[in-house]
């Protein structure tokens, strides 16, 4: 264990323990067999430590961050204020348009909420903007990049370790119908065939260990050869992939360094089991941040419920962290409408899961509705709800009744008290 995280450990340990119905040395347990990483970078001023991992309570994280073609700091602050009153528990910046340095930063200071990049994307940007290669960027330059968002207070970064030349060819000579569909996994796949050299991310990996264990930067090791179409879930490019990242966990934990791997995107509701089950075995037990699954390729428009449909069973079986995804996925970048809903639905699939899962806080406060709805304590009902002020907007004309306008004086509560 590193001192910065020994320090954000011991420092909130007892408040971590409350808010996660765990006891202290299960949280400290688990953090040292590397079940569970606790984000919070001391640079990032007043960052709320936050604990991933079962048993602790499922979290969610919400994409933001500008494109080359929509450019504007401001929205992305606002987004950032609707993801935090939508409930997130972390955000990640995905910012490739526009300054993103003092995007980042920005963002650094206005939110407590611990915050994600994936440095290779400033490395990048300043290629593609002078019209040049990316393939073009030297590896000192993308160590310098994951040093300088360390320093600014940066809590976890996807690092793509596991793209390597191997499952590029095998990504390249297999089955594939959706090549690679992650920015990250793509450039470094274009940057290995140009240099005819292995990932940099890889063989610099122990410089990586050291920049993040100075500052407790969790490495969310990143799916950059996740399947982008359901028929290409558990090809052996995927498994390479993850396959690697379990072992580099392994090098993390030794080393004291947490680490967190990245799961996969568009997997069949049939082989979610199979796929987060074995990601567990190989990476031994790491929390696992799944996008989506995505269990059908058809839902553009209506991602956040194909995504909730996936993530829910990807979180029984044992992930631990859902990214969200939003109306926006595969089309657009998200308006605050577009995160206000992908935040609201990956909650629905946490609390869905850890009902199943027989966890006390999500049980008790479905019982609470539950007990409202049998009073018709429509106040009660909005306050344990997910989203409060909906109930009270679709109550709006009938407020002053006790009955739902649905069935009036038909209602059964009623008619069977």
């Amino acid at each position: 264990m590193n001192k910065a995280l020994h320090n954000l450990l011991q420092n909130n340990l007892q408040d971590l323990a409350a808010q996660e119905g765990l006891d202290p040395e299960q949280i400290t347990s688990g953090i040292q067999d590397g079940s569970m990483v606790l984000l919070g970078n001391p640079a990032h001023s007043e960052c709320l430590p936050t604990l991933v991992g079962q048993p602790a309570r499922l979290k969610v994280n919400a994409n933001i961050g500008t494109s080359p073609f929509l450019q504007d700091p401001e929205l992305e602050l606002a987004k950032l204020r609707t993801a935090e009153q939508a409930g997130t528990h972390t955000v990640m910046d995905l910012s490739t348009g526009g300054d993103l340095e003092a995007i980042r930063k920005r963002m650094l200071q206005e939110t407590s909420l611990p915050l994600g990049t994936v440095p290779i994307y400033s490395v990048a940007q300043k290629y593609i903007l002078n019209q040049e290669d990316p393939a073009r960027m030297s590896v000192s330059e993308l160590m310098e990049e994951v040093s300088r968002q360390a320093e600014q207070g940066v809590d976890f970064m996807t690092l793509h370790c596991g793209v390597t030349r191997r499952a590029v060819a095998l990504a390249r000579e297999g089955n594939r119908r959706l090549g690679v569909v992650s920015r990250g996994g793509s450039l470094l796949a274009r940057w290995m065939e140009a240099n005819d050299a292995e990932n940099p991310l890889l063989t610099e990996f122990d410089t990586l260990l050291s920049i993040c264990g100075d500052y407790n930067v969790v490495l969310s090791l990143g799916d950059g050869l996740r399947p982008g179409a359901g028929e290409d879930a558990g090809d052996a490019a995927q498994w390479e992939e993850v396959i690697v990242l379990g072992q580099l966990a392994g090098r993390a934990r030794t080393n004291g360094v947490q680490a967190m791997i990245e799961g996969p995107g568009h997997v069949p509701l049939h082989l979610i089991q199979s796929q987060i089950q074995g990601m567990k075995s190989i990476c031994n037990n790491a929390p696992l941040y799944v996008l989506g699954p995505l269990p059908t390729d058809i839902a553009a428009g209506y991602d956040h419920i194909a995504g909730t449909v996936g993530a829910t069973l990807a979180a029984y079986y044992g992930a631990d962290f859902l990214c969200y995804l939003t109306p926006a996925e595969h089309l657009t970048l998200p308006n605050e409408n577009d995160v206000w809903q992908g935040v609201k639905a990956s909650l629905i699939a946490a609390h869905s899961a850890e009902i199943s899962l027989g966890r006390k806080e999500a049980l008790e406060r479905n019982q609470r509705v539950t007990q409202a709805r049998s009073e018709l304590d429509w106040s009660a009902i909005a306050a344990e709800c997910l989203d409060p002020r909906l109930v009270q907007k679709r109550r709006e004309g009938f407020a002053s009744r006790e009955e739902c306008a649905m069935c009036g004086e038909f209602c059964a509560v009623k008619l069977f008290s």
